[in-house]
């Protein structure tokens, strides 16, 4: 395949152009770089099947030659870069999606959004399942993200509806791994730089909160079944091995060797969900997919990778 990937130079973008590259097909990433890295593809420049297109994707998007799949990730997301740039962050949901789909549309090439657990909100129901509508507040300081990405979800339906695109939604939930900015804000990357540096780990509220992480590799597994898929609802795409932020960071304490311990603060975004996991009856059964790597696994890779970044 031909194949767009829309902020590819991004932590999971990147990750998908060196799958779908080592998968033997033809990438072009695009990204404006607002919180994607070069650095996250250097590595692949001069590679003959890929192509770095510097591009604003809110913008109209012009690719030369033909099109067979169009994977649209661009956007900022974590809180700590969509709450610095929330009208960028509405603008690439609503206008971003409405090009990507246009392009893919022209080019008769299949679409896949990348939505997020978001979408749920502050979930009231527990694991969440894709049939469950979310529990939004859509002028909380969450809200740029995740309307959003409901947005962009009800555009990509209606794009399959309406014009008979052949359209995936995958809702993914945290998913960490290399290539994480260490001032990214989120839980992972802020942990392990605390913990290298031989700080104390900043846990916001009492810690009780929980999160289901997945390794960077099996999400992107997960993303490329479903590309070859004939999946059109949403599907959700996460770990759900449930474990509590205060879990989280005794583990990576532990796997650093931090004798630093924790310390709490109150939380920073109000909405931040109390509960998150995934129910992924239906990747199992549509996809014949899980994850396969461990917190404790992930982790270790994940930490290898950012030491370098922080000495």
């Amino acid at each position: 395949m031909r194949v767009l990937i829309t902020g590819g130079a991004g932590f999971l973008g990147s990750h998908l152009c060196d799958r779908l590259l080592a998968e033997g097909h033809e990438v072009i990433a695009m990204d404006n770089l607002i919180t994607g890295n070069p650095d996250n593809i250097a590595h692949l420049f001069g590679h003959e099947r890929f192509l770095f297109v510097k591009h604003d994707v809110t913008n109209y998007i012009y690719v030369e030659g033909p099109l067979d799949a169009v994977l649209h990730f661009a956007s900022p997301a974590s809180p700590i870069d969509y709450l610095r740039y929330p009208i960028q962050t509405l603008k690439v949901g609503a206008l971003g999606t409405h090009k990507a789909l246009g392009l893919a549309k022209a080019k008769g090439a299949k679409f896949l959004l990348a939505s997020t657990s978001e979408v749920y909100g502050d979930p009231l129901e527990h694991p969440q399942p894709e049939s469950y509508w979310g529990n939004v507040n859509p002028i909380g300081p969450r809200g740029v993200y995740d309307e959003a990405k409901r947005f962009a979800e009800a555009l990509t339906m209606a794009y399959h509806h309406y014009h008979g695109m052949d359209t995936r939604i995958a809702r993914i939930f945290n998913t960490y791994g290399p290539r994480m900015r260490l001032d990214d804000g989120r839980v992972v990357p802020n942990f392990i730089g605390q913990a290298l540096r031989g700080e104390p780990l900043t846990v916001y509220g009492d810690g009780s909160q929980t999160r289901s992480f997945c390794y960077v590799d099996d999400m992107v597994e997960g993303i490329y079944r479903l590309l070859l898929s004939d999946e059109a609802e949403p599907v959700n795409l996460g770990n759900p091995q449930e474990m509590t932020i205060l879990e989280l960071a005794h583990l990576i304490n532990e796997l650093t060797g931090n004798r630093a311990d924790v310390v709490f603060q109150d939380k920073r975004i109000p909405g931040d969900p109390q509960r998150r996991c995934p129910d992924i009856s239906k990747a199992r059964s549509a996809l014949g997919w899980e994850p396969k790597v461990n917190p404790e696994e992930g982790l270790r890779r994940t930490i290898e990778w950012f030491k370098a970044r922080v000495s």
